[in-house]
């Protein structure tokens, strides 16, 4: 398979979910649906890489167009060695066919029978400051037949913590939900946090975002596999939510376009902080955290890579240079333990931040 139908569906195939109603089955999407979101996704991939490029000021994407025999193209983009970036890539796809993936029938058995295309964009950034943040973005697509839905979502890892960075990325998408509707972002955030959880270290990933799958015009916010969630609970009290595709497209556009406005501000104020080689090896060494929970839980970069999928563009998101140290303690009271004491815990950053026991 080309470049990324699990990419853009690897979100999409990382959990067992709870079937919505069948009621959406009878909420057709446009007749030109598809070629909408695949101009929106481009759109954003164009509108991302130029504010990047322009941050930057000295490295420029390379884009490598390719093509999937079964039915499929894209454009995958990525920046390396800038003054910013040590690597990153912002990629866009759309991929159809006859036969749906097994892992989608499972979930979605009464899409069997249909058509199918996806379409997305997804982004990973790595900058090489370790007070800058990596950050992640993907939304996508899937439509067979009448089954539609809209999934995505974006979030932060820093390295180094500043309480009012978490605060403005967090208001900064809240702002972009509310336009939608008052509920979502407190669902939404609640399930980032649940999805980018490592199991096997019992942390985060990083100080969250939103996310979302499987927003269709059924309205049900939270389609997850637990019952117990915050999320689940807070999608629960909210109940279904009256929607149409339209709803759901403009959705989509206002949280793609909310991410510069969310990120630049950050790289701005941090990328002329000095640091040492004590922050770059804590930094490399924070990244395999992130290599660990996308090779251990992210289902589509595994099954992309045992379909014969495009390796170097769904190993992507993987950073250029990483560590690890076995037993690994940081100092009492320092900056790198107040990440994993206070950071790596889900706070409610859109209503104020907390103080930190340290500064910079």
């Amino acid at each position: 398979m080309g470049r990324h139908l699990e990419n853009h569906l690897r979100e999409s195939t990382n959990q067992t979910i709870l079937l919505p109603p069948l009621a959406n089955s009878v909420h057709t999407p446009p007749e030109n649906s598809r070629q909408r979101v695949k101009q929106l996704m481009q759109d954003l991939q164009d509108q991302i890489c130029a504010g990047l490029e322009q941050l930057d000021g000295e490295a420029c994407f390379r884009e490598d167009l390719w093509e999937r025999a079964e039915g499929g193209q894209g454009r995958t983009r990525v920046i390396r060695e800038g003054r910013i970036f040590e690597q990153g890539g912002v990629n866009f796809s759309e991929v159809w066919g006859d036969s749906l993936p097994a892992a989608i029938l499972t979930q979605r058995p009464e899409a069997a029978g249909n058509d199918f295309f996806v379409t997305g964009t997804s982004m990973v950034l790595h900058p090489r400051n370790p007070y800058i943040p990596t950050v992640h973005l993907n939304y996508r697509y899937f439509e067979a037949g009448s089954i539609w839905w809209f999934g995505g979502g974006a979030d932060l890892t820093p390295y180094y913590p500043f309480a009012e960075d978490a605060v403005h990325f967090h208001q900064t998408l809240k702002n972009a939900c509310d336009a939608s509707h008052p509920e979502y972002y407190r669902v939404f955030k609640d399930w980032c946090d649940e999805y980018f959880y490592l199991q096997h270290r019992q942390e985060q990933r990083g100080i969250g975002g939103i996310f979302f799958d499987y927003q269709d015009a059924s309205g049900r916010l939270y389609v997850g596999s637990q019952l117990d969630t915050k999320a689940a609970l807070a999608s629960q009290q909210v109940g279904t939510v009256s929607r149409n595709w339209e709803d759901m497209f403009a959705f989509v556009k206002n949280c793609g376009e909310a991410f510069l406005p969310a990120y630049l501000p950050i790289v701005q104020k941090r990328q002329e902080i000095e640091y040492s080689d004590r922050q770059r090896q804590f930094q490399l060494y924070r990244r395999g955290r992130y290599v660990e929970f996308n090779l251990v839980y992210d289902r589509g970069t595994v099954f992309g890579l045992q379909t014969n999928g495009r390796a170097e563009s769904i190993l992507m998101s993987l950073p250029p240079l990483t560590r690890w140290e076995y037993g690994y303690q940081p100092e009492a009271g320092s900056p790198e333990a107040q990440l994993t004491k206070v950071f790596l815990k889900p706070q409610d950053w859109a209503n104020g931040f907390i103080e930190l026991e340290y500064s910079i």
